[in-house]
């Protein structure tokens, strides 16, 4: 039985047409006269592109292809890889698991490279594949430019991306100085740092002798190191780029959107630009997909609470509204709600805006205004798609609410949020929206409120007794200094970078809506008297809430405060 040759690449990609034999030909007596890489003769001399190249290769191989313009790379990882190793083989370190070592190259054939840069780290290595161009730009972006973020700006010609007064850039000097390496390296830089901290949000705002720079972290805003101001435009111009925006539009706002993977994890980038009197000012909204939907239990719920809420979402029909302000967590909330009670016996479809998250099993819809999709229009149609429990991203207007309790009054479970303070003025929101009250009272089942309080710091926790001013400004009834219940707080430490607080968690309040609430509710009863009769069936409001979370030592009672100050 005769042995089954294998195909050299030319004779494969002549085979299915990615060259012709004169190509191939060509190519080979060039191989044999120079000792070039016959993949890049071919690419050299414009018989294929090198994406064309590169994807049959991945395909072929089985590897991954990496495109890199979308990874931001740890210089952690950099410095695993020798300068002169990386740029002899072309090869870019991306990705540490154990003492294994993914690498993109654009020639994974390359048994040399593989052996030498396996002896010379140390580590086993994984190759993946980008092209010549990529690798070439990643090599002056990564190597060519090291450093801290003071480091990187220090090499940045001020002449070369700097805008003088009254000047302004015309489109191709805005896509030259965006493209420099040292800028492209540091706004890379500054989202990976903010990914590191936790941020959910970076703020680029122009000042008038610099460039602002805050992330927030916890839900609070923290200032970072300013940029120079002749930076601005670079800045601004890079990360409209990244996010396919106008960067010849400077004065109307501008929406956009953009990934990047570090490591492992993938982040959705919303990009907000809007025109200020020193410049553009930009919002980078991080999310995190590669992180997984929290469960209930995970959210800070008290056991009590919890109890009711699962009980309410399990109901067969009704709306119910989890309220809060922005960044309070009301998606994670309803996320959290709807994997519990996700199953192949239920259709659970949403419309959202944006969709934050994939949900497995679940029909999600993203608003699209251009398209004429919105809450209301997106609403009656998921209600001709036979859903057993629906989620409204937010009910903003009339429209909306009335479809929305409609659909909870004929036989489907409805999630929706709504901006208020507390659970009791979700109610008058919606009749102020023009829902009539027998309709409200007849399909609302549930009210949740809830903030995020910040957690104290595991790494530098310490007991403390607040002041008495503190205690009764929080409505602590039978707590006083001498009393010898103990409050908790961080002390600040590296881990926490000295804000003695880490991470977060939920304070909520559930009003379960019974006969009593119905009938105020059908009555046009103010806010107060629907808080009122909730107490007297007693609900826990969000400051009794955290406050029990401050006892336990989760969180602190200025915390609580800065939150329910309100309440």
């Amino acid at each position: 039985m005769a042995i089954k040759q294998k195909k050299t690449l030319a004779e494969t990609l002549v085979e299915i047409g990615l060259l012709t034999q004169k190509q191939a030909e060509e190519a080979q007596k060039e191989e044999h006269a120079t000792g070039h890489a016959f993949r890049k003769i071919i690419v050299q001399k414009g018989f294929i592109s090198d994406e064309d190249l590169i994807s049959f290769m991945a395909a072929q191989m089985g590897l991954p292809r990496i495109e890199l313009k979308n990874y931001i790379i740890d210089s952690s990882l950099i410095e695993l890889v020798p300068e002169d190793l990386a740029r002899k083989h072309q090869i870019i370190p991306l990705l540490k698991i154990g003492k294994s070592l993914t690498c993109a190259m654009f020639d994974p054939l390359n048994i040399f490279a593989l052996d030498e840069l396996r002896n010379r780290t140390g580590f086993d290595i994984e190759p993946a594949v980008a092209t010549e161009q990529e690798i070439k730009e990643a090599l002056n972006q990564y190597y060519s430019v090291k450093g801290s973020i003071d480091e990187i700006v220090k090499t940045i010609d001020k002449e070369r991306v700097g805008l003088k007064d009254g000047q302004e850039f015309d489109l191709k000097k805005l896509q030259e100085v965006s493209g420099e390496p040292p800028v492209v390296r540091l706004v890379n830089l500054m989202i990976m740092e903010a990914i590191k901290e936790g941020s959910s949000d970076i703020h680029i705002e122009p000042e008038e002798d610099n460039v602002r720079i805050r992330f927030r972290v916890d839900g609070v805003l923290y200032d970072r190191a300013p940029m120079p101001k002749y930076l601005q435009s670079a800045i601004i111009s890079r990360i409209k780029i990244l996010s396919e925006l106008n960067i010849a539009e400077h004065r109307a706002s501008q929406d956009g959107r953009f990934q990047v993977k570090m490591e492992s994890r993938q982040i959705d980038v919303r990009v907000s630009v809007v025109a200020t009197i020193f410049g553009e000012n930009m919002v980078l909204r991080l999310l995190d997909r590669s992180s997984t939907i929290l469960s209930l239990s995970q959210l800070g719920f008290s056991k009590d609470i919890l109890s009711k809420y699962e009980k309410l979402i399990h109901r067969p029909f009704g709306i119910i509204l989890v309220t809060g302000p922005t960044g309070s967590g009301k998606t994670t909330t309803l996320y959290a709600s709807l994997n519990l009670i996700n199953s192949s016996q239920k259709n659970i479809i949403t419309i959202e805006d944006p969709v934050e998250y994939h949900l497995t099993g679940i029909r999600q819809i993203q608003v699209e205004p251009k398209a004429g999709t919105t809450f209301a229009t997106g609403l009656r149609s998921m209600l001709r798609q036979d859903p057993d429990v629906i989620m409204v991203g937010e009910i903003r207007d009339r429209e909306t609410a009335e479809i929305a309790i409609q659909a909870a009054l004929t036989g489907h479970l409805v999630f929706s949020t709504l901006h208020t303070n507390d659970a009791a003025s979700a109610v008058s929101r919606l009749i102020d929206m023009g829902v009539e009250p027998f309709l409200v009272s007849s399909a609302l089942i549930g009210v949740l409120a809830q903030r995020l309080v910040r957690a104290i710091c595991k790494e530098c926790k310490e007991e403390y007794i607040p002041s008495q001013e503190m205690i009764n400004d929080i409505g602590c009834k039978g707590v006083s200094e001498s009393s010898g219940i103990k409050f908790f707080k961080g002390k600040g430490c590296p881990k926490c970078s000295h804000t003695g607080y880490k991470g977060r968690i939920g304070i909520f309040e559930l009003m379960m809506v019974d006969d009593a609430i119905r009938s105020r509710i059908t009555a046009k009863s103010p806010r107060e008297e629907i808080k009122k009769q909730a107490e007297a069936i007693g609900i826990v409001s969000l400051k009794a809430d955290g406050l029990q979370k401050a006892k336990e030592g989760i969180t602190t009672v200025e915390e609580v405060l800065r939150l329910t100050q309100e309440e």
